[in-house]
C-alpha cells in the first residue's frame, strides 16, 4: 500500500490518497501508516496547518511512542530526500522543519536544514540559533559524516568570516574521527576565498595534529599559490627537519622542491634538494613496499613532475619512473580492493564508441586554450563524448563551460577519485582520456584503477609510466625514434602533429616600447615562462645573446617571488658581463587575449630548456614572431621543435647550447631573416597541420577507431 501511495504523491494524486487514507483509518484505527500519508497528502495539497495537526495528534494518541515518531520522521526524511533529488529545496526545506518539530534530536536533519537553507540562499546566523546548533552537548555522540558536512557547509556559508571559523571552532572537539575531520579540512581550506581564512583552517588542523606533515604540505601549497613564496619555503624547509621515516622524507623533499622552484633564484638549493630526492625515491623503489601511507601515495604519483626542468636524460629517467609509478599503482589496487574493474563486455556492432576525457585543467589553463578544436569538431554521430571533472569549482570560468557544453554527458566535481572511477566503469568508457598525466594526484589516482579498458595519456605533459595506461600520444617530431625502447606505454604516433588549433584571440595591446623605455629600433628579446624553466644554463645562454647583440632589450615574463626572480636574472647578467639596464621585468596582465596582443613588442621570443615552451610556443608562432628553442630528448625538451616542423619553420631551431646562442644573434642582427620567417608564419596558417583544427580532430577519431580495432582483435 505506501508503494501505492508514495506514486500517487509523484502524480499529485492527493485526492485520492486522502480518500484512501480516511478509508483505512475507519477500518484499522490502529494502523499509524494511514495517519502519515493522510498528512502528506494534505502537505502537499497546500494545507500544512492540517497536516500537522493530524501528525501531532496522531502522536499525542499515541503517547509519543518512540517507534512511531522513528516511522513517520523514515517516511518524512524519504519524502525530503525526493524533493532535494529534483532540486525542489523550498519544499524539502517544509517537510525538514516537520521532522525538526516531531524529533527536535535528530541532528542529522538540523545539518540537512542548513544545507537547504544554503541552497535557498536565505541562510543567517539566525538560523544556527533557531536550530539550536550553537551548543551540541545536547546531541550526545553525533553523526561524523554530519558534522563534517555541517562543517563544510558552514565554511562555504555567507556569513562573516570571523564568526563562520567561530563556529567550525567550536563543533570540532565534537569530532570523534580526528583524521576524518582533518582530512575534510584541509579538502576545504584550498577553496577558501582570502588567504587568511584557509590559514585559520589549518592552524584548526594543526591544533588537532600538530606537526602534521599533511597539513603542513597544505599550507606550503596555499602560501605558493597565493604568492607567499618565503613562507611557504620556510614551512617547507621544517617539514624537512621534521619528517622521520622514509616515506615522510620523501613528501618533505617534494614540498620544498616545489617551494623552491615556484619562487625562482633558487636553483643551487633546488639542485641539491633534486638529488636527495632522487636517492630517495631509489630508495623506495628497492624496499618496494605496499602499504605507503595515503598522503605519501598523494605525492608519489607527481615525483617525477620536476625531473625535466633540472635535466634531459630520458633514457635513465624514465625507466625509474617507470618503476616508482607501478609502485604507485600497485598501492592504489592494494588499498582498493573492491575497485577492481572486469572490461568483459564487447561493444555491440554498430555502437558509439564512448571517447571520456579525464582532466582538472579544461579551463582557463593551457591545456584548456589547446584542447579546443578537437572538441569544437568531435563527431558526435560516430561518438559519444563524456567529461570528468574531478576538481570542477563553479568560478564562472567560461572556458570550462564551454567545454562542458561540447560534451554529450559530463560529470562536474566529487571530490572522491574512487566516485569517479566507479562511474567511469559504470557508464561503459570504452576509452578514456586522461589530459593530465603526472600533474594531478586526482587524476592519477582515478586512472590507477583501470576504469576503462583502454586508456591513454595525451596534451598535458608527458606520459606518467602508470601501467594502467595503453598509449601515449604523440607525433613524428615529439619524441625521439627510439622512445618506445624507455616508454611504459605503448607510443602512438599522430601521422602529423600531436595537438593543433584553429588560432588564438587577442585583444588591444596594453604596451608600447615607450612605456618600457626601449626605442623604437632596439631589438627585443622576450621569453614568458614559469620560474620553473629558469634553468642557469639556458639563462646563461640567453645574457650571452644580449651581450653579443647591440642595442638589444630582454624582457622576462613569468609566475614567481618578482625580488627573488629580479636578483637571480641580474646576478646571471652580472656574471655574463650584461649591464641589468638591458633587462626589463613584465607584470602579469588580465587576460590571455592581451597578453597575446602585448608579444608584438617583441622581435624574437627566446625558448626555455630543458623545458621548452607550449602554449607560449603555439602563441608565439601563431603571432608571426621568430623563435629560438633548443631542442632535446625528452618530450617537454622538443615540444617547440615539433610545433615548429608543423608549421614548417626550420630557423631558429637548435642543437646545441652553441647553436642556441647562434640562432638568437642571427634573429637579431639580421633584419631580413625576421621578416622572412614572420612571412613564413603568417602563411602557415593557410596550410599548416598546426592550424587545422577540423583535420586534427579526425586523426585522433581515426587513433581513438583503430586502437578499439587493436584491443577488440586482442579480445
Amino acid at each position: 500500500m505506501r508503494a501505492e501511495w508514495q506514486k500517487s504523491l509523484r502524480n499529485n494524486s492527493y485526492a485520492q490518497i486522502i480518500q484512501l487514507c480516511e478509508q483505512g483509518i475507519i477500518v484499522d484505527p490502529s494502523s499509524n501508516i494511514n495517519y502519515w500519508y493522510l498528512g502528506l497528502a494534505y502537505f502537499f495539497n497546500g494545507n500544512e496547518d492540517l497536516a500537522k495537526t493530524i501528525w501531532s495528534s496522531r502522536l499525542e494518541g499515541v503517547l509519543h511512542d518512540d517507534l512511531s515518531i522513528q516511522e513517520l520522521c523514515e517516511i518524512l526524511i524519504q519524502e525530503a530526500l525526493e524533493q532535494e533529488q529534483i532540486q525542489k529545496h523550498d519544499i524539502a526545506l517544509k517537510i525538514r522543519r516537520q521532522i525538526a518539530h516531531i524529533s527536535p534530536q535528530n541532528f542529522d536533519n538540523l545539518v540537512q536544514i542548513v544545507y537547504l537553507y544554503l541552497q535557498l540562499k536565505i541562510f543567517t546566523l539566525e538560523v544556527l540559533q533557531e536550530l539550536n546548533l550553537l551548543d551540541l552537548n545536547r546531541f550526545g555522540t553525533v553523526n561524523s559524516s554530519s558534522l563534517f558536512q555541517l562543517i563544510q557547509n558552514i565554511l562555504y556559508s555567507p556569513l562573516d568570516e570571523e564568526k563562520s571559523l567561530d563556529f567550525v571552532s567550536s563543533l570540532l572537539p565534537y569530532a570523534e574521527d580526528k583524521e576524518g575531520c582533518i582530512n575534510m579540512l584541509l579538502y576545504v581550506a584550498p577553496k577558501a576565498k582570502k588567504l587568511e581564512t584557509s590559514m585559520k583552517i589549518i592552524d584548526m588542523c594543526l591544533q588537532i595534529s600538530p606537526n602534521s606533515i599533511a597539513v603542513l604540505g597544505c599550507a606550503v601549497q596555499l602560501y605558493i599559490n597565493n604568492s607567499c613564496y618565503d613562507k611557504s619555503i620556510k614551512i617547507a624547509r621544517g617539514i624537512v627537519s621534521i619528517a622521520k621515516n622514509l616515506t615522510e622524507k620523501i613528501v618533505a623533499t617534494h614540498l620544498l622542491l616545489g617551494a623552491l622552484m615556484s619562487a625562482g633564484g633558487y636553483w643551487q638549493e633546488a639542485q641539491k634538494a633534486f638529488a636527495d630526492y632522487q636517492y630517495l625515491l631509489t630508495e623506495l623503489v628497492d624496499q618496494n613496499p605496499i602499504d605507503i601511507p595515503i598522503i605519501t601515495r598523494s605525492y608519489l604519483c607527481l615525483s617525477f613532475f620536476y625531473n625535466p626542468y633540472f635535466t634531459d636524460t630520458p633514457r635513465i629517467t624514465r625507466p625509474i619512473q617507470n618503476q616508482v609509478l607501478s609502485l604507485f599503482q600497485a598501492n592504489i589496487q592494494h588499498s582498493n580492493p573492491t575497485q577492481t574493474y572486469k572490461h568483459d563486455l564487447v561493444k555491440q556492432k554498430g555502437k558509439k564508441l564512448k571517447i571520456a576525457y579525464l582532466s582538472t585543467n579544461l579551463r582557463k589553463h593551457s591545456i584548456g586554450w589547446l584542447a579546443r578544436s578537437l572538441f569544437q569538431y568531435h563527431n558526435h554521430n560516430d561518438f559519444e563524448i563524456y567529461g570528468y571533472f574531478p576538481e570542477y569549482q563553479d568560478n564562472k570560468d567560461f572556458l570550462q563551460e564551454w567545454y562542458i557544453s561540447q560534451m554529450d554527458t559530463a560529470y562536474k566535481g566529487w571530490g572522491n577519485e574512487l566516485k569517479v572511477a566507479e562511474q567511469i566503469y559504470n557508464d561503459e568508457i570504452d576509452i578514456l582520456i586522461d589530459l593530465e598525466s603526472s600533474t594531478s594526484g586526482a587524476c592519477c589516482n582515478i586512472v590507477a584503477l583501470k576504469p576503462a579498458p583502454l586508456q591513454a595519456t595525451w596534451l598535458g605533459w608527458d606520459a606518467s609510466g602508470i601501467p594502467a595506461i595503453d598509449y601515449f600520444i604523440a607525433d613524428p617530431y615529439v619524441l625521439p625514434e627510439n622512445a618506445q625502447e624507455y616508454y611504459s606505454e605503448k607510443i602512438w604516433r599522430l601521422p602529423q602533429t600531436y595537438i593543433a588549433v584553429d588560432g588564438f584571440e587577442t585583444s588591444v595591446a596594453t604596451l608600447r616600447r615607450s612605456d618600457l623605455d626601449i626605442s623604437g629600433d632596439a631589438i627585443v628579446y622576450f621569453s614568458s615562462q614559469k620560474s620553473y624553466k629558469r634553468h642557469p644554463d639556458t639563462v646563461r645562454s640567453q645574457m650571452q645573446i644580449i651581450k653579443q647583440v647591440p642595442n638589444s632589450y630582454f624582457l622576462i615574463k613569468g609566475i614567481a617571488d618578482e625580488k627573488t626572480m629580479q636578483e637571480y636574472f641580474y646576478e646571471m647578467a652580472e656574471l655574463e658581463g650584461v649591464n641589468s639596464d638591458r633587462l626589463r621585468f613584465l607584470p602579469s596582465v588580465r587576460s590571455e587575449q592581451e597578453h597575446r596582443a602585448n608579444m608584438a613588442i617583441a622581435d624574437i621570443v627566446l625558448d626555455t630548456y630543458p623545458y621548452n615552451g607550449a602554449t607560449t610556443t603555439m602563441e608565439t608562432l601563431w603571432m608571426g614572431i621568430p623563435l629560438v628553442t633548443r631542442v632535446g630528448e625528452q618530450f617537454v625538451a622538443r615540444n617547440s621543435y615539433a610545433m615548429m616542423m608543423n608549421a614548417g619553420i626550420t630557423e631558429g631551431i637548435a642543437w646545441s647550447d652553441e647553436e642556441y646562442i647562434k640562432w638568437g644573434i642571427r634573429f637579431g642582427s639580421e633584419p631580413n631573416l625576421r621578416r622572412e620567417v614572420s612571412w613564413k608564419l603568417r602563411e602557415s596558417r593557410k596550410t599548416s597541420s598546426l592550424w587545422n583544427g577540423r583535420q586534427f580532430a579526425k586523426e585522433m577519431e581515426k587513433a581513438y577507431t583503430e586502437m578499439w580495432n587493436i584491443y577488440l582483435q586482442r579480445k
